[in-house]
């Protein structure tokens, strides 16, 4: 892959990368540093890369495997000596702003709490269940491109896709009763 043909793949499909990382990492600025350095380890691989296989699949396979050892580091690090700000950070839950198309206020601000609870409910799923659901949701790919991606099974993926959006039906039938 040449140079121009990288700055165009990632002119076209950089967007959806970027909104992968920072739903990965619940962050605005994280998402921006996972795609910064996600961008960084590919330019370094450029002659190794082909436009004729799935290239979004395996640029989000390594932004998951670098927000992966990052948190391996960080957990590792955290043994030695705590880190509160990030910590708290965690706690607090950066979201993404979410912009409406409604005009009215106040279904501009249900619509707000509806996104920021389903947000919220799907970033407490575990990391199993989470990955899956923002891949295809968030990076619209296919069960086989997700399949590849994370190294399992098409069936795996499947059955993590429906046992999310369970988990997810059930806590969202709870917070509608409340």
């Amino acid at each position: 892959m040449t140079k121009q043909e990288f700055d165009r793949y990632v002119y076209e499909h950089g967007p959806d990368i970027l909104r992968f990382c920072k739903m990965t990492t619940a962050s605005e600025v994280e998402g921006e540093e996972l795609y910064q350095d996600t961008m960084v380890k590919l330019l370094e691989q450029l002659n190794k890369l082909d436009l004729s296989r799935n290239l979004k699949s395996y640029i989000l396979s390594v932004a998951i495997y670098l927000w992966k050892n990052k948190r391996r580091k960080f957990a590792w690090r955290k043994r030695l000596a705590p880190f509160e700000s990030y910590e708290a950070h965690l706690e607090s839950g950066g979201m993404l702003p979410v912009s409406s198309s409604e005009e009215i206020p106040e279904n501009q601000v249900l619509q707000k709490e509806k996104v920021e609870m389903v947000r919220n409910l799907v970033s407490e799923l575990s990391e199993k269940y989470r990955t899956p659901i923002y891949l295809f949701y968030s990076a619209d790919m296919k069960i086989a491109e997700i399949a590849d991606c994370l190294n399992l099974s098409e069936n795996t993926v499947k059955s993590r896709l429906r046992r999310a959006k369970n988990i997810l039906k059930k806590k969202l039938e709870v917070a509608y009763y409340e």
